[in-house]
């Protein structure tokens, strides 16, 4: 166990690792706009009430969708260019190199290798999602070239009085021209001999196969066990685990909002595990599902005014229903704590195979929007499966059933604590 902690806190603090979890962190309000839009877009009928008709009425037929269409383009639909600069950034920034400049070269390199369509535009297939990979695996080697070029001198140092932000546009000209040379001579090789571009080899070879994998169950499972195993021995298991799960979901979540602004049902689309399926249906309260665990306490311990579990609770109540639960996690605690090792990972192995059979079944829509992670439990159900009832139902059913889970345990920690305290 305390060679699993060293390499899980190894991993946890890797440099490169860090810049993509930040890099992803950096744009998610962007992703987070553009999924709304989208979903209002395209709003289910609540009851009798049509939200998408009574705006046509108003507006006239789509024309106040062309906003929300204005957006989506300005943030999902250039998600790989997006990713490339802030990975890059945040990549140099932690190396003390110019972060902007790094960010601008790796955006310019990314540029470069896109497809163009026959009238000369950007491809925005390859702008987006599709093109996360190349994005990661581009920012990181462009912004370690940079790094090495910056220390070793390869630069245009000006005299002094010169304003710094003309100086540092002068320092990054002589490795921002290396770097682009060679990605176009890679652009050059690549349209010659593969006669396709790099984007579509990685995308078919590499990008693909792991996203069909990713939306497997099994999967799933995986993610669900080693996040809430790590938080367990005190170590932050989503971010850990999230640079590399947001490369493979985003995508999947992509694909199914870009079908459900096209008029699929969320019925329909094809992707069942995403990041809000997680967020939303396994995650309630944070990791853990732990606002099924102060409801648990809430219930066991009603007598007792003061007892510390009971404390621990009403303290972090409040931000446990945005999904903010570290105060439980550490106030409980449940970090090394052996009573809740078992419920603080069956509950939410357990949730997401429940969840995952809802979904895939049909008795729930899939997910086809992506919310902020801090809305609360019920209004996220209903935003994530497009506005349908079902999502709050799944929910609270997985509430009940993590709450019910989490009594005994609840129990058995109350008695264990009692014993020590009349021991004292």
């Amino acid at each position: 166990m305390e060679k699993f902690i060293e390499i899980a806190g190894r991993i946890g603090a890797q440099r490169h690792l860090v810049a993509i979890r930040d890099g992803f962190v950096a744009i998610m309000p962007l992703i987070i706009v553009g999924s709304l839009a989208i979903l209002v877009n395209n709003f289910p009928p609540f009851g009798s009430f049509d939200f998408v008709a009574w705006m046509n009425g108003i507006f006239g037929e789509g024309n106040w969708q062309t906003v929300g269409g204005s957006i989506w383009n300005g943030t999902f639909a250039v998600l790989g260019l997006l990713v490339a600069f802030s990975i890059a950034y945040n990549l140099a920034k932690s190396y003390e190199v110019d972060g902007l400049s790094a960010g601008i070269i790796s955006a310019a390199a990314y540029i470069m290798l896109v497809p163009v369509t026959e009238d000369w535009g950007l491809n925005f297939a390859w702008l987006g999602a599709q093109g996360l990979f190349v994005a990661i695996v581009l920012s990181i080697l462009v912004t370690e070239l940079f790094r090495v070029l910056v220390k070793s001198k390869w630069t245009i140092k000006m005299p002094e009085g010169v304003p710094e932000g003309v100086a540092r546009s002068f320092r990054a000209l002589i490795p921002a021209t290396i770097i682009l040379i060679l990605i176009g001579f890679f652009q050059a090789i690549m349209s010659v001999f593969a006669e396709i571009s790099v984007f579509e080899w990685i995308f078919s070879v590499i990008q693909e196969p792991l996203q069909g994998l990713g939306n497997t169950l099994p999967a799933a499972i995986i993610i669900a066990f080693l996040n809430h195993l790590l938080w367990f021995f005190g170590l932050h298991g989503t971010n850990i685990i999230g640079s590399v799960i947001e490369p493979l979901y985003l995508p999947l979540i992509q694909e199914n909002l870009e079908l459900f602004k096209s008029g699929v049902s969320a019925f329909d689309v094809p992707y069942t595990v995403t990041k809000p399926f997680l967020d939303s249906f396994v995650f309630m309260g944070g990791s853990g599902t732990t606002i099924a665990l102060l409801a648990a306490i809430f219930i066991v311990i009603k007598q007792q005014k003061n007892h510390p579990y009971r404390e621990v609770a009403k303290l972090s109540a409040p931000a446990g229903l945005f999904n903010i639960n570290e105060p439980v996690i550490f106030g409980l605690p449940i970090v090394l704590n052996p009573v809740m090792l078992i419920p603080f990972i069956l509950v939410p192995v357990t949730l997401t195979i429940i969840s995952y059979v809802a979904l895939s079944t049909g008795l729930v829509p899939k997910t086809v929007a992506l919310v902020p992670w801090t809305t609360p439990p019920i209004l996220s159900g209903y935003l994530v499966t497009g506005g349908s009832w079902r999502g709050i139902a799944l929910q609270v059913f997985n509430l009940v059933l993590a709450t019910l889970m989490y009594i005994p345990f609840i129990m058995a920690g109350a008695r264990t604590l009692k014993a020590k305290m009349e021991d004292n």
